[in-house]
């Protein structure tokens, strides 16, 4: 299998993708150092997109030859991970920059995937921002994410705010910066890029703000922390203060009376929020150490339930038509849903053949329970006295 260059880069102990971790949890760092990185499927899939993207890039504003450009698209296509939807999606990503581009009434400075010292603000650290634009006092940080489990908002964005921050210390004595504008490219979540904008002021505010946390990180000092930022780090399956927060939800069971209150609710679910999926990787974790003959104690590795499979399936249905079993009773036909036809299709064209004809319609999603920070608005299914009268009467 062909390396992907992204996968090459060396990245610092306290790298800003890993910002939201090191801020809340200081000595996750330094622990996090001692584990291996197992690179997943998902993540090796979004280093190969960032390779399409930036190469899309280098096309347009770095004069990188046609030739060249279709050489090396070729054998990106051709990379096992490749998959046609990544076209699509690298393509709203450059479409957005050339979009900020030519909101400018000159031609802006552009920079494709450049490394920044962030040394200023947090020790031996640096990063590669995806892409800069700088121009009438404005600075564009945009940054591509090829993930779809977890949205990445560009408000308030730690890392967005560290590629900012090493922007500025490389620009700023060229350029008169006043105003900064994050945005993250996230085409598997959103149709539209999030955006976040905040003066420079206000940015090196935080940058000096967060230098104490940064030092206490970089030393490995603090106290370890549990929540939503363990969700990528090495440690969260066995970490101990992980494992404490997640069993401390039972601190809320002896409570009078019997029946809790829904107040007591919030703050049992608050507690107990993940616990199922780290559950299961825990659990996912103690199987692989029984099976490479590990010890965890009162468990042991078991054959679940087996499956069937066809030892060669073209013998095996030409054997029951020749049994005179009908073809249609051996495949099944099923149409495509509407998601399965836009990656089939392309957003592009099935947005142009399906939803703009409105052959598609969009359904209300499922209730689900949220954050009272949530962006969302709430629901309820209630009736509203202003829907209860504004029906005619008949």
């Amino acid at each position: 299998m062909s390396e992907i260059a992204h996968a090459d880069r060396a990245h610092a102990l306290l790298s800003p993708s890993g910002a939201h971790r090191w801020l809340h949890c200081t000595p996750s760092a330094r622990l996090e150092a001692t584990l291996p990185d197992s690179k997943t499927e998902a993540s090796r899939r979004g280093e190969l997109a960032h390779e399409i993207s930036e190469l899309k890039l280098q096309k347009i504003f770095s004069g990188l030859p046609t030739r060249s450009f279709n050489a090396s698209l070729k054998k990106f296509k051709g990379h096992e991970l490749y998959e046609p939807i990544m076209d699509d999606h690298t393509n709203a990503y450059v479409d957005y920059i050339q979009s900020i581009v030519h909101t400018f009434p000159s031609p802006p400075y552009v920079v494709i995937e450049r490394s920044v010292d962030l040394t200023d603000f947090v020790p031996e650290s640096s990063g590669t921002s995806d892409c800069i634009i700088i121009g009438g006092g404005k600075l564009h940080v945009i940054d591509y994410k090829n993930g779809q489990g977890v949205p990445v908002p560009a408000e308030d964005n730690p890392q967005m705010k560290l590629y900012a921050l090493g922007a500025l210390k490389a620009f700023s004595l060229l350029f008169p910066i006043t105003e900064v504008h994050l945005a993250i490219v996230q085409p598997k979540v959103w149709d539209q890029p999030s955006e976040w904008s905040l003066p420079v002021a206000d940015l090196l505010a935080w940058g000096e703000s967060i230098k104490p946390i940064a030092q206490a990180a970089f030393n490995g000092e603090g106290e370890y922390s549990s929540g939503d930022h363990c969700g990528f780090c090495r440690a969260r399956i066995n970490c101990r203060a992980r494992v404490e927060h997640m069993l401390d939800a039972s601190s809320l069971a002896p409570l009078k009376p019997p029946l809790i209150s829904w107040g007591e609710v919030g703050e049992v679910l608050r507690k107990a929020e993940g616990i199922d999926k780290w559950y299961k990787a825990l659990k996912e974790a103690a199987l692989a150490e029984v099976l490479k003959g590990g010890q965890v104690a009162g468990w042991k590795a078991v054959e679940g339930r087996g499956g069937r499979d066809y030892a060669n399936m073209d013998a095996a249905f030409a054997h029951l038509k020749e049994k005179g079993i009908e073809e249609a009773v051996l495949y099944e036909r099923k149409p495509l849903t509407p998601p399965q036809l836009e990656e089939a299709l392309t957003k592009k064209v099935y947005k142009e053949l399906l939803e703009e004809p409105g052959h598609v319609i969009k359904r209300a999603g499922t209730p689900t329970l949220a954050h009272e920070d949530d962006k969302r608005p709430a629901i309820t299914n209630q009736v509203k006295p202003e829907d209860a009268f504004s029906a005619p009467i008949e």
